[in-house]
Order: C-alpha cells, then sequence, then structure tokens
C-alpha cells in the first residue's frame, strides 16, 4: 500500500487545496505502481500547529498573509 506522509502548517492549506493535493498525489502514485495501487493509496496531511516546528533554529509561526481563506 502505498502511502504519503505531508505536514504542513496548520491553516496553510484550504480545504480544496489539501483535496487536490490528495488527488494528484493518488495518480502519481497509480502512475508508478499502477492502477491497482490506487484503492490502496493512502495520503495523509497533517497539520502542525503554530511552534510546533522550527527551521533554521527558529521556530516558526505562519504569518496571517499566508493562511488559507476558508480557514479549513
Amino acid at each position: 500500500m502505498p502511502f504519503v506522509n505531508i505536514k504542513t502548517p496548520e491553516g496553510a492549506l484550504s480545504r480544496a487545496q489539501k483535496e487536490e493535493i490528495v488527488h494528484r498525489t493518488t495518480d502519481m502514485l497509480a502512475e508508478y505502481f499502477s492502477e491497482a495501487a490506487r484503492p490502496h493509496t493512502m495520503v495523509l496531511i497533517e497539520e502542525v500547529k503554530d511552534g510546533g516546528y522550527a527551521r533554521a533554529d527558529e521556530v516558526f509561526i505562519i504569518p496571517e498573509a499566508y493562511r488559507a481563506k476558508d480557514g479549513a
């Protein structure tokens, strides 16, 4: 079973964007592994809360301008 785990800042993606990522990722894996893999492919999008990760030794908080507009 192909499994993809994507971590993203909480609120950075809209529901529609997450759905698109799931569909496009599933399509890509079906191209590599064949259509037989499609019903068994799992794509997990985990949203990490502000302050829950760091980059370059700095705790990251997503700026309001980069948050998804629909809040989902």
